[in-house]
């Protein structure tokens, strides 16, 4: 009889401590996904967290911060968990400056294709010529037909990247078949055309209103030739990052499905592994580059944290998203050293000064 007394005990202490135990990891999950700070979208209020409440080497500050200005840097801000930890302008500029994103400004592209996919307007399966009728391209048909949107996403139309940023129909030249080759072109523009058609709204008003306007953005597209530049200030492409570091949503709003973050930030094809939706992908084992078709072997910035995204614009305008540490850092500014179409030798070494202040 004690026995079976000491048994049901025993099953009965089990199941309460089970059930706790699993409450507490709900308790955690929770706090893990509210504890992300959002600053306000209708003021410039933003909360910072000292770095003395980090354990970041603050003695370290003064050489990144020497580093920075002296390699043209414009503006520099780190956000840990939301908050700002940095924030410095430099070289004549300021907080309400603005700048331009360069192609670091792909990645709205790609935030507003997937809202639009979730909103059933588009599929990022079906051929841009559904979307933008026959002949966007000087393509044979059946070779252009085999062009999807998602192929404009992953950069792998097989069309000719050496022509030029001219995305005229007369300048978009088969080369391959869709899929079967990687090349950094800006026929990825054609994607704003393909939300503008499905949305039946501008470019320009569709972003604001389902994502500049939602998490309080400042700036505006530039028209540059076939091509929009955005332009803003430096706590803009900050908010953006913060945006897509908590998987696209801003506080209680899912504004980019979490779905299509995970598929924009992970390799999208596969002969780039460092290359999602027109986000730039590390510590993959080999990478490409623009404007070569050559392999390279190794991690894409070997001295940031192999989990890191980034948007990289021409000459240093840089998006680095760090899920592992929380991290969103954003640096605007001129060319470190030469002119670049993103990925520079300023990127490894600008990580080499901030992990001696991370620590």
């Amino acid at each position: 009889m004690k026995t079976k007394v000491y048994l049901l005990l025993w099953i009965l202490i089990s199941f309460v401590s089970c059930a706790t135990s699993d409450e507490a990891i709900e308790d955690e999950e929770d706090s893990n996904t509210t504890s992300i700070y959002f600053p306000p979208i209708t003021s410039n209020t933003w909360e910072t967290t000292p770095i003395s409440e980090l354990g970041w080497d603050e003695n370290n500050l003064q050489p990144l911060f020497d580093f920075l200005e002296e390699k043209n840097t414009k503006g520099f801000i780190m956000l840990y968990n939301g908050r700002i930890v940095i924030e410095q302008y430099m070289n004549n500029h300021t907080a309400s400056s603005n700048w331009y994103w360069a192609s670091a400004g792909k990645t709205l592209t790609s935030a507003l294709t997937g809202i639009a996919e979730e909103e059933g307007l588009l599929d990022t399966n079906t051929k841009v010529s559904d979307y933008l009728g026959t002949g966007w391209t000087s393509a044979p048909i059946e070779k252009e037909n085999l062009i999807t949107c998602k192929h404009l996403l992953s950069m792998s139309s097989g069309l000719d990247d050496s022509l030029g940023d001219d995305v005229s129909p007369a300048n978009l030249q088969y080369i391959a078949d869709a899929g079967q080759r990687w090349a950094y072109h800006n026929v990825y523009v054609k994607l704003q055309d393909v939300v503008a058609q499905a949305s039946n709204q501008t470019w320009s008003n569709y972003f604001s209103s389902k994502l500049k306007d939602r998490i309080g953005m400042s700036g505006s597209w530039i028209p540059l030739g076939d091509l929009s530049v955005y332009w803003s200030d430096t706590r803009s492409m900050a908010r953006f990052g913060l945006l897509t570091s908590a998987n696209g949503k801003w506080e209680d709003t899912q504004i980019i499905s979490s779905n299509y973050i995970s598929q924009a930030t992970n390799t999208s094809q596969n002969i780039n592994d460092a290359y999602g939706y027109l986000w730039w992908l590390n510590g993959k084992t080999t990478y490409h580059l623009p404007t070569t078709q050559f392999e390279f072997s190794g991690s894409l910035i070997p001295n940031a944290p192999s989990d890191m995204y980034a948007a990289l614009g021409k000459n240093d305008q840089k998006i680095y998203i760090v899920p592992s540490k929380k991290l969103v850092v954003i640096r605007m500014g001129e060319a470190a050293e030469d002119t670049n179409f993103g990925l520079s030798t300023f990127d490894n070494d600008l990580w080499a000064k901030i992990n001696l202040v991370i620590n």
